[in-house]
């Protein structure tokens, strides 16, 4: 038995004569996923949240290992799979500049991918707002987010054939060029869409009883943010303006216009639960924002044309130089990166018998770091001395996936 094992198991044991130990989970309707949280409890008020994950294994990592990087999109999309447009989009970064073609992408590729990955910011986003809200009690802003999403996702099938795992960002370029008449009905949805926040914020953020439930709740100071490495809505809901859209400008956000949410205690403490859901909700105006300007490049600048073909800079073999390299993108939940380790493969010529390396196109190791599982972390710090109720609100405003998590 490990050190860590023995000391846990004491503590529950010492736990278990005077408090309550309760499971919250691996089966529960506010855990956002099977995840399993373990509450030593006194009364109503909890002490001590141990979580323990590992119930929805993606085996991302070992997969990666195995394949080559262009079959491996398919499984970034399973990750934050609520998010997959973002996921591919880091991948696909991080195996172009391997391979040194990142300059040659296309401007045309770069606004499409910009453009979905923002699609999908916003259903993810919609998720986020409307199964919190149903946590704390209130269920139509549930039905209204997943009618809305469900155009979102109408529109990103008519593009990808998919709904929700959509292999559609590939190294080089894309699987396909958006359909005709997609920038026409994606702007058709922006216009139907903003007027729907306006209601949205009237039935859920100015809401007393929401307000109430979530203001000067779990609230995240901005060093324990920064020292669990947390991103995304979470740091920026502690009131520092980070994005990696803006801090690393890559692909074509530098050209486009938007600003960066972040919390302010308005209606609690800078870096509570009501902040964490309002950047999201501003986010939302801030993607609609940026997918009308890429509509707008789109129609103008960069319209289609009878020879563009989106797969012409895909390479015939990937097979970068050996090399370790980060790359990070802003996920809809925050810093997704992928950490590569590219080698060349050691063989034995079967005439001279000696050694040789060979290219490959498969990567020797790839280390994903998903922002849920730095996310989730910082629970256990949060939920010391809340009620339980109190709990499902913080666990709510975390936003995390558990595919995410359990890479």
């Amino acid at each position: 038995m490990t050190e860590a094992l023995r000391a846990y198991n004491e503590k529950i044991s010492a736990a278990a004569v005077e408090d309550m130990v309760l499971n919250m989970g691996p089966q529960h309707p506010s855990t956002h996923g099977v995840l399993r949280l373990e509450l030593i409890t006194d009364g109503e008020i909890v002490k001590e949240v141990i979580p323990h994950i590992g119930y929805l294994h993606r085996c991302f990592e070992k997969h990666a290992e195995s394949l080559t990087y262009q079959q491996t999109i398919p499984f970034t999309d399973r990750m934050d799979y609520l998010a997959s447009m973002n996921n591919s989009h880091a991948w696909v970064m991080g195996v172009e500049r391997m391979l040194g073609i990142d300059k040659d992408i296309p401007k045309r590729i770069e606004y499409i991918r910009v453009l979905v990955c923002e699609l999908n910011r916003i259903a993810s986003h919609l998720i986020a707002i409307g199964t919190y809200g149903i946590d704390i009690g209130a269920f139509t802003p549930f039905l209204w987010c997943f009618r809305d999403r469900e155009h979102i996702m109408g529109i990103l099938e008519w593009a990808s054939g998919s709904r929700m795992l959509y292999n559609y960002i590939w190294v080089g370029g894309l699987f396909y060029d958006l359909p005709v008449g997609f920038e026409e009905r994606c702007r058709e949805f922006v216009d139907y869409f903003k007027p729907k926040m306006d209601e949205l914020n009237g039935l859920l953020t100015d809401n007393k009883v929401f307000i109430d439930r979530t203001a000067n709740v779990g609230v995240l100071p901005l060093d324990v943010a920064i020292n669990y490495g947390c991103s995304g809505p979470m740091l920026r809901g502690s009131g520092v303006k980070w994005d990696l859209r803006r801090i690393d400008n890559y692909s074509v956000y530098p050209e486009i216009e938007f600003d960066i949410p972040i919390g302010t205690g308005l209606m609690g403490a800078v870096g509570d639960c009501w902040d964490r859901y309002k950047v999201r909700v501003d986010e939302i105006e801030q993607s609609l924002r940026i997918i009308e300007q890429c509509l707008d490049r789109l129609q103008k600048e960069l319209k289609r044309t009878p020879d563009f073909d989106p797969r012409a800079k895909l390479p015939r073999k990937l097979t970068p130089k050996p090399q370790d390299y980060y790359v990070r993108c802003e996920s809809a939940k925050g810093e997704l990166g992928f950490y590569f380790m590219h080698q060349q493969n050691k063989s034995i010529d079967a005439k001279t018998g000696n050694e040789r390396m060979n290219d490959t196109e498969i990567p020797f190791r790839v280390k994903s770091r998903g922002p849920s599982f730095c996310n989730l972390s910082v629970l256990p710090e949060l939920a010391k001395g809340v009620m339980i109720a109190d709990l499902i609100a913080i666990v709510g405003s975390i936003d995390f996936v558990l595919g995410e998590v359990d890479r």
